[in-house]
């Protein structure tokens, strides 16, 4: 079996997005098979989990239930479950986004000061999250944009630490700002005080190669090179490429040694392996677990491939 045949042996949200990504299937192919995601599989999994208030496990970033104690962090409310139907290409037109997001709205609260969900928390990597996938489902969410906008550090990118004292940027935060400020970008169109904060957030992650210290030129955490799936609030150099390639960069060379690191990875049957999960509470597993072939790390290094090679 090819590696994309086995590709498009698995969920709608793989399927759909190999065939428009890794084939040369026609528009009308892949809209047909990206409807399946709201109706069949891991996207109608979780659909099905929605609280009737809209919430998944009945919270914002944490489950109502969550007291701690927990090896890692909890992955099953709503800012987490809604960044995964996003990743699963959720229509945003379709009946059940259309009933989820007015109940997120209506009801979701942030645990932090009981904030509306869509007017956004203080934490960057937690604002840029809810830009993104705000965004993607069709809500205004230019408040939170003014705001993360004006938070940008002096070396170009964002730290959810800021409150904490931290002046420094941060790997994680700042794409987890990028992917929201790109997907902001797309649904409102740009603007120039949106459009240099993307760009110097770039820049920070360029500048240190996707993975380095741009001070001593160390890797900054051996975590970055390791791909997991889902990553939620993680970076790792795969997760960036496919940032990258997903905004239409251009390549350029100091992307070329993370490049490397994914090409690397590329197992003898032309398939990759998921190499991390992020611990905690999960709905169900989307992989079959650490160390075995990954379609979703399959699927995002093939295509950062075919992008980068032009």
């Amino acid at each position: 079996m090819s590696v994309i045949d086995w590709l498009l042996e698995s969920d709608p949200a793989i399927r759909w997005q190999a065939l428009r990504d890794l084939t040369d299937a026609s528009p009308d192919e892949v809209a047909a098979e990206r409807a399946r995601v709201e109706r069949e599989g891991w996207g109608a999994r979780l659909l099905a989990l929605q609280g009737g208030d809209g919430l998944w496990d009945g919270g914002a970033c944490f489950p109502a239930s969550y007291t701690g104690g927990e090896p890692g962090q909890p992955w099953t409310a709503t800012m987490h479950t809604l960044q995964t139907l996003q990743i699963f290409g959720l229509d945003p037109a379709s009946e059940a986004a259309r009933r989820a997001i007015p109940l997120i709205t209506e009801h979701g609260r942030w645990e932090h000061a009981g904030q509306r969900y869509f007017d956004g928390e203080v934490e960057p990597c937690i604002n840029g999250r809810t830009i993104e996938t705000g965004s993607y489902f069709g809500v205004d969410v230019s408040a939170i944009v003014e705001r993360i906008v004006d938070e940008r550090l002096a070396d170009g990118g964002w730290n959810c630490e800021v409150e904490n004292g931290s002046v420094r940027s941060s790997f994680h935060t700042t794409i987890n700002v990028l992917d929201g400020l790109y997907a902001f970008e797309r649904a409102t169109g740009s603007s120039t005080a949106v459009r240099e904060a993307r760009r110097s957030g770039e820049e920070y992650l360029l500048e240190r190669g996707l993975f380095r210290r741009k001070s001593t030129g160390e890797i900054a955490d051996t975590a970055y090179l390791d791909f997991a799936f889902p990553y939620y609030w993680h970076h790792d150099v795969l997760r960036a490429l496919d940032y990258f390639r997903r905004s239409g960069a251009e390549p350029e060379p100091r992307m070329a040694e993370a490049v490397e690191i994914v090409r690397s990875r590329r197992q003898p049957d032309g398939r990759w392996l998921l190499d991390r999960v992020h611990p905690g509470r999960v709905h169900f597993a989307l992989e079959e677990g650490v160390g075995k072939p990954s379609r979703w790390n399959t699927l995002r290094a093939l295509r950062v491939l075919d992008w980068w090679q032009g």
